[in-house]
């Protein structure tokens, strides 16, 4: 019995720690059909918007230096001719590419990779 548990405990010691998702860089595809003049972030449910430092052409893109340790952020952009809009509940965790869409009756949606 002694030893099962020593085996148990050597087990659990060599078990790899739990994976914690945090936010980090990923490359925004504008996919709106209009140039962004200037892109911001917040952590959903603050009111603080920080720019993105990236503001990229209708179907461009550009790539966003980014760590936090959370996930859910809204991404608000002002749109060339269209005014701002926000994308609410971006899951930024293990997100390589964030593609921000917008149709033409106005919906907006988000699609990862």
């Amino acid at each position: 019995m002694k030893r099962a548990l020593i085996l148990a405990a050597a087990l659990t010691a060599l078990s790899p720690a739990p994976a914690f998702a945090d936010a980090s860089s990923f490359t925004l595809v504008n996919a709106t059909a209009a140039n962004m003049t200037s892109v911001q972030i917040r952590r959903s449910g603050t009111q603080a918007w920080k720019p993105l430092g990236v503001s990229p052409a209708a179907g461009g893109s550009g790539a966003v230096q980014f760590s936090d340790p959370d996930c859910a952020f809204d991404i608000e952009a002002s749109l060339a001719g269209d005014g701002t809009v926000v994308w609410s509940g971006v899951n930024l965790c293990e997100a390589k590419i964030v593609k921000l869409n917008r149709n033409d009756s106005g919906a907006l949606w988000v699609d990862y990779d």
